[in-house]
């Protein structure tokens, strides 16, 4: 995951998260739905760099931690916690994720090789026998 339910916390304060994601009422955070929203919004990072970069990235740079905060914090809150602000965040990192996926914007790492789709490849030697190579041998 590109962050943490600390990184959250740090980024928008407990209050802030423990709004969001307080599924049983009991002014706790839900740790397991805090930390699925972080995985999914991982995960749809994921899907906008895997053209240009190697996925999941091994060192995230520091821009993708925030862009992965802000898309859990939007699509992982409880509806009573969604606010426009929090949809603003949302869509302003699609945004950037958005840029980054066309190359408009550089995450300053090494682009995936774009030789193939990272299925098998085989290289062979030259035919030793062939129509072309028959000719007089019968």
């Amino acid at each position: 995951m590109y962050a943490t339910l600390q990184d959250m916390i740090d980024r928008y304060s407990q209050d802030e998260i423990i709004l969001a994601f307080d599924r049983t009422a009991s002014g706790e955070i839900d740790e397991t739905a805090a930390n699925k929203a972080l995985a999914d919004a991982s995960a749809e990072i994921d899907g906008y760099l895997v053209g240009r970069y190697d996925t999941p990235l091994a060192s995230p740079p520091a821009v993708i931690p925030p862009l992965a905060v802000d898309i859990a914090l939007y699509k992982g809150s409880i509806s009573t916690a969604q606010t426009e602000e929090k949809r603003t965040r949302y869509e302003d990192a699609i945004r950037f994720l958005t840029k980054v996926a066309k190359g408009e914007i550089s995450l300053g790492l090494e682009k995936t090789s774009q030789g193939g789709s990272g299925g098998a490849s085989f290289v062979a030697s030259p035919r030793l026998m062939g129509r072309g190579r028959m000719d007089g041998l019968l």
